[in-house]
């Protein structure tokens, strides 16, 4: 298994993508991708990228989804993008730019050779479906419905499908992983590892508790930045019966894990993140950012996001 490594000191910093003005609180896990991401700081892009929208039958409902292809001669290298909890396919804004998380991926890894496509899952953003009637099983056969997309589709190479996914969907990101052996790489971004912890502190856990057993009787949450959401009992059900990572354990291909040091939500870090590496068996790192659960994009730091991506191309491309 390859060393892994964790952030030191504040005050003794690795200055990474000089470019880009970034500062790299410690990072590596895998040999060679910390020299792999300052590499990128001197490249160039090297495609324009081209941007659909999609549609993707799952089960008689239509999946809604943005597929950026880089333009050249392919077939390209794809990742499937997946959202988070009450997101979409573009994401949260990353404040001060006119981007959104998904849509600065799609950029930066199209600019670089990598294609993508994200996602609304059903329920979510403009696919069919009601979000009260979200699980995390209908997300991750969702998922497995884009792959089935992304293997036929001419220009991008059907043997090298990844998948990236942020908070809930790095749980479905885990679980797809662990079920379908056409994903060829992961990289997770701030994780649900143990969902009754992180929807604890999410959605309370007395409310779980007692929603968990509603079956078809949707509970109403005030969630903690003053929306509200409607979800039916199944999806508090599946809190306590779908677990990521022992799905990961069913996957043996290249596994990135990046976290946040400062995230409230999927906690305590990199002890949550750890745990993913801990049940996989193979090529693997864990990095660590200094930032939140969001990578800081409403904070106006466009810097820590570009973070992610950095150590996230030079993942997909080693």
């Amino acid at each position: 298994m390859p060393a892994r490594a964790y952030p030191r000191h504040a005050l003794f910093c690795l200055t990474l993508l000089l470019t880009l003005a970034l500062l790299a609180t410690p990072l590596a896990a895998q040999d060679g991708l910390a020299d792999a991401v300052a590499a990128l700081a001197g490249s160039m892009a090297e495609h324009s990228v081209g941007e659909s929208d999609v549609s993707i039958d799952n089960m008689g409902h239509n999946i809604v989804g943005t597929l950026a292809l880089p333009d050249g001669e392919g077939p390209f290298p794809v990742a499937l993008l997946l959202h988070g909890f009450t997101g979409t396919r573009h994401e949260l804004p990353v404040l001060g730019t006119e981007d959104s998380m998904f849509s600065r991926a799609a950029r930066w890894l199209g600019e670089r050779g990598v294609a993508s496509l994200r996602i609304d899952f059903r329920g979510s953003g403009e696919s069919d479906g009601a979000w009260e009637d979200t699980t995390f099983s209908g997300q991750v056969s969702d998922a497995i419905a884009a792959i089935d997309y992304l293997e036929m589709l001419e220009g991008v190479d059907s043997g090298n499908i990844s998948i990236i996914g942020l908070s809930q969907g790095g749980l479905v990101a885990a679980a797809t992983a662990g079920r379908d052996d056409r994903v060829s790489n992961v990289v997770l971004w701030s994780a649900v590892s143990s969902p009754p912890v992180s929807y604890g502190i999410l959605l309370g856990h007395d409310t779980i508790l007692a929603a968990a057993s509603g079956g078809d009787e949707v509970t109403t949450i005030m969630l903690p930045w003053g929306v509200e959401t409607s979800l039916r009992g199944h999806f508090f059900e599946e809190i306590f019966l779908v677990d990521p990572v022992a799905e990961i354990a069913g996957y043996g291909g290249p596994l990135l894990v990046i976290v946040g040091e400062r995230d409230t939500t999927v906690t305590p870090q990199p002890q949550a993140g750890q745990v993913f590496l801990d049940y996989h068996e193979g090529e693997e790192a864990l990095v660590m950012l200094d930032g939140d659960h969001i990578f800081d994009v409403l904070a106006e730091r466009s810097e820590v996001i570009d973070e992610a991506l950095a150590y996230s191309l030079a993942w997909l491309q080693g």
